[in-house]
């Protein structure tokens, strides 16, 4: 551990307290439209007054519900090992999901993708060692609507051994996908203690839940899957302009999600999530980019941090069309302001242009700044005193320290040595190896990465078993 986790804060607990109070007393007074009918059953069981399909929550079963999720949520990956955490102020990143543009590295064009596409993204994200999980990324057009959704699980699944973070474009897809899933492990029971993945359930702002994400959570949570809430609030659009109504919003909306999954079942695993966004006033767009859409998403987890959830946010990406400057500096930015917020689960590497487009270039230039906010995080150690006195009087003797052997011993461990797609290399090296940009070098790190074998092959009676499921269902 190093000597102090570096942090970062804008909420204090008397403006934390003041925002919860505020979200239980919408959830009261404004109520939450639901579309779903089972939904509807579970409130009105617990006697939630009700006018035409909006429900007004009382406090009191707000309250209720927020002592049964548990604190942490433990994911494993393909093979049933532990893989992540999320808990405390761990961090782990995922790349962006479900983009419906990709940018093709070869033409420079950004078009729809294919399954072809998703598939070199799964087994390069299977072998970036800063990307914690995969994430079903893309959503290609290349087979059926109605498999859109869980064709891109089966995909993952075959091809990609970390925990995934998904979802579901119709109600009917969440048995299919819960049906590969368990090719995976021994039985529901097996699934529901080493879970694979999360079901991302998307609220409509203002103070609504879909039919088919309300029904997400409900499935989820009667499996034990965990559920990963993505309320989307829209300063100045369909959210108050304000920063901390924004939050407000968000945290109402979360509130009414973390009602439906405890009255589905209690103790449901849950995430405290989202992807709030600012509206640009000149140009009437969404950036994920800007600097008031980070801080209401490190507002948002700070309240899933005192609610005593694991958390997420959309951070990383960036709004730009190219992996270019702006793209590294938002990446950059969000991700290192992500890890000092300490959110469980960082979503958003290899995004571009408003969360709608992935990059592969991006994800390898993404998975260097993952690893240098790891870096950080893990703060200055202290190995004993004295730090420097004992090493300086060696220096007298040899005039360099290099092959001191507290060097030797310790190098890899201080420091952060990143891939060759971070140009540290002289001047006179980087023009003979050809005056190439960041974008330029990740691009030719893609095929030697298509090239290597897969970090773990799937076992052949389970790729078989994926095989038959998605050929029954197509």
């Amino acid at each position: 551990m190093g000597i102090l986790r570096p942090k970062v804060a804008l909420l204090n607990d008397e403006y934390k307290k003041k925002i919860f109070e505020e979200a239980k007393h919408i959830l009261k007074s404004l109520g939450v439209l639901f579309e779903n009918s089972e939904a509807e059953v579970l409130l009105k069981e617990q006697g939630v007054p009700n006018d035409n399909h909006r429900y007004y929550i009382p406090s009191d079963l707000v309250d209720k519900c927020l002592t049964s999720p548990p604190h942490e949520i433990t994911m494993y990956d393909r093979e049933g090992n532990v893989h992540l955490s999320l808990k405390d102020d761990n961090i782990h990143f995922d790349p962006g999901s479900a983009a419906i543009f990709i940018l093709d590295e070869n033409s420079g064009q950004i078009r729809e993708p294919l399954h072809q596409d998703f598939i070199r993204f799964t087994k390069i994200v299977d072998q970036l060692l800063n990307i914690d999980a995969q994430s079903t990324s893309l959503v290609y057009s290349d087979v059926p609507k109605s498999a859109q959704d869980w064709h891109r699980l089966y995909t993952t699944l075959k091809y990609g051994h970390k925990p995934i973070v998904t979802g579901t474009f119709r109600k009917e897809s969440f048995s299919i996908m819960n049906e590969l899933l368990l090719t995976c492990r021994t039985s529901e029971k097996d699934l529901a203690a080493k879970p694979l993945a999360i079901f991302d359930a998307c609220p409509s702002p203002p103070l609504s839940w879909s039919d088919l994400t309300t029904q997400s959570v409900i499935d989820a949570a009667e499996r034990m899957i965990p559920s990963e809430f993505i309320s989307m609030p829209m300063s100045g659009a369909n959210a108050p302009i304000t920063l901390i109504g924004s939050i407000t919003q968000h945290c109402a909306e979360s509130l009414a999600g973390v009602v439906i999954s405890q009255l589905a079942k209690k103790g449901a695993p849950i995430i405290w999530g989202g992807s709030p966004a600012i509206m640009d006033m000149k140009h009437g767009t969404t950036p994920m980019g800007a600097i008031e859409t980070m801080m209401i998403d490190i507002g948002d987890v700070e309240m899933g941090k005192y609610l005593n959830l694991p958390t997420h946010a959309y951070m990383s990406l960036s709004d730009a069309k190219i992996p270019d400057a702006q793209a590294g500096l938002e990446a950059g930015m969000g991700a290192l302001l992500a890890g000092l917020t300490g959110i469980n689960m960082i979503s958003g590497p290899g995004m571009l242009d408003f969360e709608s487009c992935q990059s592969i270039e991006k994800l390898l230039i993404d998975n260097e700044i993952a690893g240098m906010v790891k870096r950080f995080l893990r703060g200055i150690h202290d190995y004993g005193s004295p730090f420097a006195e004992e090493i300086l009087k060696d220096y007298d003797n040899t005039n360099e320290l290099l092959s001191h052997p507290s060097t030797l011993q310790l190098f890899r461990k201080e420091l952060f040595l990143p891939s060759p797609i971070i140009a540290r290399m002289t001047r006179d090296e980087w023009k003979k190896a050809g005056s190439r940009s960041s974008r330029q070098r990740a691009k030719e790190e893609i095929e030697g990465l298509l090239a290597k074998s897969p970090q773990k092959a799937l076992d052949n009676l389970k790729s078989t078993e994926l095989d038959k499921i998605s050929s029954k269902y197509l």
